[in-house]
C-alpha cells in the first residue's frame, strides 16, 4: 500500500476527464473572437490569389520548396535572403518574452494553436452531448445506444475538423487548388497523403483527448515562462484577503466587502468549473494555469448574483494583492506593464522589425555574384595579352524577363586602358535573364600586352550590371590576376 509521507511524487498523474462549463463574459468574447480570427487566417489564407505575372505563382503566401521560395503577397524570399525569416524568428520569441513579462502567458490562454483548436473542439462536445453537468452524466453512464450515437457523432466532427486543419497545412506549400483536386483524385504525391494523415491524427488526439496534457506535460512554455514572470508581471490571481474565509452566504450577511468578516467568495465552485485546466485560481499560481481569464467572468457572473463587487478574481500583479491586504493602493496597471525590462524587451523587438522592414524596401531587384577562375589563374594569348574569367551568377527576383549589360571598371570608376570585357557565347556585354530565376555567366576580362593590369600581380576591378529596362545598376569587387602573380 502506498504511502503520502514515503512515496516519492509521480512525474505523471493519470488523466482526470475535464468537463468545462459554459461561461459568459468579456475574457470569453475576447477568446471567441481571436479563435474565429486565427482560424480563419489559418484555413483561409492558402486560398487568396495574388497576380505576380505569368511565370510567378498566383497564390498569395506559398513556401515553394521545390523551387526553393517563400511567397508573402509582394514579397518574395530567396534561399540566400533566410535572415528575414531569422529575423522573424527572432521577433517572435522577443514578443512571447514581453508579452509573457507584462501579462504572463496570454499567449497560451489566447493565440496557441493547442488553445484555440482544444476550445473549437470543446464547443463541439458542448454542441453534441450538452453543457457541463450533461457531459457529466453521460461520461458516467453506461454503454447505451444513446451514448454510442452521440460519441460517433462528436468524433467524426472532430476527425473532420481535424482533416480539414491537415489538409489545410499542405496547401501553404503548392497550389492550393490544384493540390485540392489531385486528392480528390487520387493523383497527390504520397507525401502529401502522409503529412496530412499525421498532422490530422495529431489534431484528433491532441485537441480531442490530450488537451490539457499537451500544456502541462509536452510543452516547454509552462517552464520558461516562470523565468519571464516576476511581481509586476499582470496575471489572473485571487484576492485571498477578500475573498477567505470562504462559506455559504446567508441572505443580508455581510461580509468583507461590506465590513464584515466573512469573505465574498461562497465557495461555489464556479471558477474550478469553467477552468479548461482543471484547477482551482484559489490555491494560487499554479504551473497548469494559461491565464485565459475564465475563472474571472466566472467569478464576475456570481458576485453579480450576491450583489458584490466584482474582481474577487482579477488581473493583477502578485504584488497588488499583497499591497491590498495592507491597506495600501496597488500600482496603476501601465506601471506594471511599462517598466524597464518590458521596456528593454519592446525596443529590441521593434528594433529588429524596423531593421527587416527597411531591409526589404532597400534590397535590390537583382542580386550578383561573381567568383574568378583560379584553375588557371590566368591564359597568356597569342599576343601576349592576359586573360582572366570569371563565373558571374545573376539572380533575377523580378516576375518578368530581364535584359542586363554588364560592364568593368577600375578604382578610379573610369575604365581601364586596354582592358576588353566578353562574355562566351554572347556577341555582346549583354545578357538575359528569365523572369525569377539565376543565370551563370562565364566572363572573360582580356588586359592587352603591356597594359598596366597585364603587368601587375593583382588589381582591383569592379563588375557592373545594369538593368536595361529601368536603369538600376548593381556592382560587385573582384581582382584581376596579371603576369608578375
Amino acid at each position: 500500500m502506498s504511502h503520502p509521507d514515503i512515496d516519492p511524487p509521480r512525474l505523471y498523474a493519470a488523466r482526470e476527464p475535464i468537463f468545462p462549463r459554459r461561461v459568459h463574459g468579456w475574457f470569453r468574447n475576447l477568446k471567441w473572437i481571436i479563435m474565429a480570427v486565427t482560424l480563419a487566417i489559418y484555413y483561409v489564407t492558402p486560398w487568396i490569389r495574388w497576380d505576380r505575372g505569368p511565370a510567378m505563382p498566383d497564390q498569395a503566401v506559398l513556401i515553394d520548396l521545390a523551387n526553393r521560395r517563400f511567397y508573402f503577397f509582394w514579397i518574395e524570399i530567396w534561399p540566400h535572403e533566410f535572415y528575414f525569416v531569422a529575423g522573424l524568428l527572432v521577433m517572435a520569441g522577443l514578443g512571447l518574452f514581453l508579452f509573457t513579462s507584462a501579462l504572463g502567458r496570454v499567449w497560451c490562454g489566447y493565440a496557441c494553436p493547442q488553445t484555440v483548436w482544444t476550445d473549437l473542439f470543446l464547443l463541439t462536445e458542448r454542441w453534441v452531448e450538452g453543457d457541463r453537468n450533461a457531459r457529466l452524466r453521460l461520461w458516467n453512464a453506461s454503454w447505451d445506444l444513446r451514448k454510442l450515437r452521440l460519441r460517433l457523432t462528436k468524433w467524426t466532427i472532430w476527425l473532420l475538423i481535424a482533416l480539414a486543419t491537415g489538409g489545410a497545412w499542405i496547401f501553404y506549400f503548392t497550389d492550393a487548388p490544384t493540390l485540392l483536386g489531385n486528392l480528390l483524385r487520387g493523383q497527390a504525391h504520397p507525401v502529401a497523403y502522409i503529412t496530412m494523415g499525421i498532422l490530422t491524427a495529431t489534431t484528433f488526439v491532441f485537441g480531442g483527448f490530450a488537451r490539457e496534457q499537451i500544456c502541462v506535460y509536452a510543452c516547454p512554455w509552462p517552464r520558461i515562462q516562470a523565468a519571464m514572470m516576476d511581481e509586476d508581471t499582470l496575471t489572473v490571481a485571487y484576492r485571498e484577503w477578500r475573498g477567505e474565509p470562504r462559506g455559504k452566504l446567508h441572505k443580508g450577511e455581510a461580509t468583507k466587502s461590506d465590513g464584515g468578516a466573512k469573505g465574498d467568495c461562497i465557495d461555489c465552485m464556479a471558477c474550478v468549473n469553467v477552468c479548461p485546466m482543471g484547477i482551482d485560481i484559489r490555491d494560487g499560481q499554479q504551473l497548469e494555469c494559461i491565464t485565459c481569464a475564465l475563472c474571472i467572468d466566472a467569478c464576475d457572473e456570481v458576485m453579480d448574483k450576491i450583489g458584490k463587487p466584482r474582481g474577487l478574481i482579477d488581473y493583477m500583479a502578485l504584488k497588488d494583492e499583497a499591497a491590498e491586504r495592507a491597506g495600501e493602493t496597488p500600482k496603476p496597471v501601465l506601471k506594471h506593464i511599462l517598466r524597464p525590462r518590458t521596456m528593454l524587451y519592446f525596443t529590441l523587438w521593434a528594433g529588429i522589425g524596423v531593421a527587416l522592414v527597411v531591409a526589404l524596401f532597400l534590397r535590390s531587384p537583382f542580386d550578383l555574384n561573381v567568383t574568378p577562375v583560379r584553375n588557371p589563374l590566368y591564359v597568356t594569348m597569342a599576343d601576349g595579352a592576359i586573360r582572366n574569367t570569371y563565373a558571374l551568377r545573376l539572380r533575377n527576383k523580378q516576375g518578368a524577363e530581364r535584359d542586363f549589360t554588364v560592364s568593368v571598371v577600375g578604382p578610379d570608376g573610369t575604365v581601364p586602358a586596354g582592358v576588353d570585357l566578353t562574355l562566351e557565347g554572347l556577341p555582346a556585354a549583354d545578357l538575359h535573364v528569365a523572369a525569377d530565376s539565376t543565370h551563370t555567366q562565364r566572363v572573360y576580362i582580356t588586359a592587352e600586352k603591356g597594359s598596366a593590369l597585364a603587368e601587375a600581380a593583382q588589381s582591383e576591378l569592379t563588375l557592373w550590371v545594369e538593368d536595361a529596362t529601368d536603369g538600376r545598376k548593381s556592382r560587385i569587387d573582384t581582382v584581376f590576376h596579371g603576369r608578375s602573380e
